[in-house]
Parts: C-alpha cells; structure tokens; sequence
C-alpha cells in the first residue's frame, strides 16, 4: 500500500518485501540504519545528516493479522554522497531517542 510520492509514477505494492524488490531495481541499493542524529550505511562509512537527504517515496504497511508486521518503507536519496537506498521502520519510530531534526524530516512524509 502506498502512503505518499513526490514527483513520481505511482507505484503500488502488496507487501513490503514486493516493494524493497521493486526499489531495489530503481537504484535504491543502500541499506539505511537510522541513528540519533543521521542515516548510516555501509557500516558505518557514511553518515548522513538531516540536511543531506532527500525521502523520494514512503509506503506504510499495515498488516491486520500481525501488528508486528506493521511497517513504513522509506526510499531515500543523497545527491551529496550520490546514494540511493531504503529504511525499514515499525510505526513507533518516534519513541526513539532521535534528534528533532531527524524527527521532523521522518514525520513530514
């Protein structure tokens, strides 16, 4: 199920594992971690700040029969380190100890 796009074809998928598959052949290639105050990947080789990504898509996830299935799929994009990748998180991203940068730059998509 798709929650939002921004300036793209919309794109539909059943599952989250359909849309990591289909992302993945659009170049999102990177595995994201999400940190206090950054994105990770690679381990740990980039760090990327508030201010150095772009979120291009968000699909939300909501399975009925298992709650812990419940997930938002972010396609993200860095023209400063020329990376595309994905992050995977459970809908209570907010209860982590996270910045306020990071919070508001997650929460608006």
């Amino acid at each position: 199920m798709i929650l939002k796009e921004k300036n793209l074809e919309m794109e539909n998928f059943d599952t989250l594992s359909q849309a990591i598959d289909g992302l993945r052949k659009q170049g999102y290639v990177e595995d994201f971690n999400l940190k206090q105050n950054c994105l990770e990947c690679r381990q740990g080789q980039f760090k990327i700040f508030h201010d150095e990504f772009e979120i291009d898509k968000v699909y939300r996830f909501d399975v009925m029969t298992d709650p812990d299935d419940q997930s938002i799929l972010y396609a993200i994009s860095s023209d400063k380190y020329r990376l595309k990748g994905l992050l995977v998180n459970a809908y209570g991203i907010y209860s982590d100890p996270l910045a306020d940068e990071m919070i508001e730059k997650l929460r608006h998509h």
